[in-house]
């Protein structure tokens, strides 16, 4: 196969995705890399219809890539994940109103272009969690605890463009990562940004049946094959906090060539990953269900 991947500066030495590229390389596939943030591109000659099996995109939230990615679609091209599914979770304002909507457990979400406009939030919804609507990696995420501590933030959050603002979700300090990979499910903990005083080692950690139907939702609900799902385990049950399209996969066993193999069924594919019927046991990946149970998305 002849694959394209985009990828930004910021990822050029990361191992997701130079392993996988180098992976796809080893079992004797063409891999082409161009870099948004940095080349110079010949749309009309590189991004055309049939120039690759499968376009998939490694950049940074607000970056060029996705653009570019968007117009291999148009053309006809396959991308990993669906150029409209990924637009769909790096606006941070968009994925609020698509996973509420889609019956997620995602927290009530205010959106704002100017800081001084959050002062509107009510005090009860304090403490906050404020970021940018393209952030991503847990840059720029702030606890604000009170209306008076986010008044003498406004200075600092000028140049952070969109903002979000959800309620502060009461928890251990731990971030529970669910990876979804080749139709698989993986979990792990890892340190909260939010607290960064807390000593939590980062591993794999057996997944609930519970957080296994959130983690699938998710991915009908946006449109992903190949994403990673944030979780916190709040006093009222899960609530996902973010979503990503080509995540880390950190700790997930032979991530490189795991996430390789993804990559290729999606190129031949052309779309989802088929899934299985049942849930394993919760020490082994989770496979996604063919099919949601039809109380997915109730009760919460």
């Amino acid at each position: 196969m002849r694959l394209c991947f985009l990828v930004e500066e910021q990822y050029r030495y990361d191992g997701m995705p130079v392993e996988v590229i180098r992976q796809l390389d080893a079992w004797g596939h063409r891999v082409d890399v161009l870099r948004p943030g940095s080349s110079l591109i010949r749309v009309s000659e590189e991004i055309r219809a049939g120039s690759h099996d499968a376009w998939v995109l490694k950049t940074v939230s607000g970056g060029p890539g996705l653009t570019l990615l968007e117009t291999a679609a148009a053309v006809g091209l396959t991308t990993v994940n669906d150029a409209r599914s990924i637009r769909g979770v790096r606006d941070k304002v968009l994925a609020a109103a698509i996973g509420r909507s889609g019956g997620l457990p995602v927290p009530l979400t205010y959106a704002a272009a100017r800081p001084e406009s959050l002062a509107e939030i009510p005090d009860a919804e304090f403490p906050l969690v404020v970021k940018p609507a393209d952030g991503s990696s847990g840059r720029a995420v702030r606890l604000v605890a009170s209306p008076d501590l986010l008044a003498g933030m406004r200075h600092e959050l000028a140049g952070e463009g969109m903002l979000i603002a959800q309620p502060y979700v009461p928890n251990s300090g731990i971030d529970l990562k669910v990876y979804c990979v080749g139709g698989e499910l993986y979990a792990t903990e890892r340190r909260s940004p939010l607290h960064p005083d807390r000593p939590a080692p980062e591993r794999r950690v057996p997944l609930s049946a519970e957080v296994a139907r959130i983690a699938a939702e998710v991915g009908a609900v946006y449109g992903l094959d190949l994403y990673g799902v944030d979780v916190l385990l709040g006093p009222d049950g899960p609530v996902v906090v973010d979503v990503n399209d080509f995540p880390s996969f950190r700790q997930v066993p032979d991530a490189a060539a795991r996430v390789a193999r993804a990559v290729l069924e999606l190129a031949r594919t052309g779309g989802a990953v088929p899934g299985t019927a049942a849930l394993t046991p919760l020490q082994e990946p989770v496979r996604v269900p063919a099919q949601l149970p039809a109380t997915a998305g109730e009760g919460r």
